[in-house]
């Protein structure tokens, strides 16, 4: 079988930076692929572009078109340094650009990243806007992981990512389930910030703090966690149904982030034991995403769980999702489903993103 190599491009909500993988992929057979990453960086946001991407939502229409014509240029330069930094050629870009509206409920979800940017900065053809039509499909449009998850990572029960939002996927009866599971991340870096620090290192803010079963009640009644798969999350949730509760909690600073840490382990560990028909013992979770280096809330997610917590090395951690996007890529030139309608809620499975640029050479 032919391989690809691919520069996958990821951005979270966390905001973090752009996340930059070069990785060859392989098809062994149909829905089994093989995979190896060459390199990989991560383009640290500046002050300038977190403002930017942090307030787009609330911008004009014209601000909001020239950010994403901006964008798409700021990712394609950041390519090419990559590139020529790491010696690499590249047949495809897969980037899934960087969410400012996700409302599935509304039909809407905006990923900016102007695709023709990105191939006129690069001269490669590129594949972005992953999302959009799942959801006008009726689908959640997230997470779409699932399918690089059953595709790379099979030999492993659930794929677990602890980004802005922690997300899981699991095979059930031969289908992969997917869906958001709650907020992380962008919380947690929430009240990082109110101690002058991007993100809480090793957990250690969340170490100096206790529980406060107060405050852990409220945020366990939120009601979405009621609600059966599939479903998603999105920025604007956060505002809506679930930061006044933190923000009105009399507990302290280092009270809420312990708190916080422990309600997010605790509806992860749920989420294990839903996916695992109650009875997780022997199950394995391989755990991705930046909250992986959170030693707190890996600790508290083993206390809440019975199955093992596989955590890889750090390249896999950070850059897991870049290469997902970059099969979701793939299986898009291929003209292959790459979003499964079992994990979104859609009406039927999918082959999603738009295509800029020359793909002859590819087919």
């Amino acid at each position: 079988m032919r391989k690809y190599n691919v520069v996958g491009v990821m951005s979270g909500t966390s905001m973090d930076g752009l996340d930059i993988a070069h990785v060859t992929l392989e098809e062994l057979s149909e829905g089994k692929w093989n995979y190896s990453i060459n390199a990989a960086t991560t383009i640290t946001y500046g002050e300038k572009w977190r403002l930017r991407l942090s307030k787009l939502r609330h911008q004009n229409s014209l601000v909001f078109h020239k950010t994403d014509r901006f964008y798409g240029q700021f990712i394609g330069e950041g390519i090419q340094s990559f590139l020529a930094e790491n010696e690499l050629e590249a047949d495809l870009i897969a980037s899934h650009g960087h969410t400012v509206f996700h409302q599935p409920e509304n039909n809407l979800t905006v990923q900016i990243g102007d695709g023709n940017s990105i191939y006129a900065f690069t001269g490669i053809p590129a594949v972005t806007n992953f999302r959009a039509l799942d959801v006008i499909l009726g689908g959640e449009g997230a997470p779409l992981v699932g399918v690089a998850d059953q595709m790379l990572f099979g030999e492993y029960d659930m794929c677990l990512n602890l980004g802005g939002f922690a997300n899981i996927s699991a095979d059930i009866n031969g289908s992969r389930v997917a869906y958001d599971v709650g907020p992380c991340n962008i919380v947690l870096n929430r009240i990082a910030r109110e101690f002058d620090q991007e993100f809480d290192k090793d957990g250690e803010i969340a170490e100096r703090g206790l529980v406060d079963y107060d405050l852990l009640e409220e945020l366990n009644s939120v009601e979405y966690y009621s609600y059966e798969p599939p479903k998603s999350l999105g920025r604007e949730w956060i505002s809506t149904h679930f930061w006044d509760r933190v923000r009105s909690s009399e507990a302290s600073k280092e009270d809420k982030m312990k708190t916080l840490v422990d309600h997010i382990a605790q509806q992860i560990g749920q989420s294990i034991d839903d996916l695992s028909s109650g009875d997780s013992s022997g199950k394995k979770v391989y755990i991705t995403g930046g909250g992986a280096f959170n030693k707190a809330l890996i600790s508290h997610i083993r206390s809440h769980t019975d199955a093992e917590v596989i955590v890889p090395d750090d390249i896999m951690v950070d850059y897991k999702e870049a290469l997902a996007f970059a099969l979701l890529g793939i299986l898009r030139v291929q003209n292959k489903v790459n979003v499964f309608n079992v994990a979104t809620g859609a009406t039927k499975s999918s082959v999603s993103g738009s295509l800029y640029g020359d793909f002859s050479k590819l087919l």
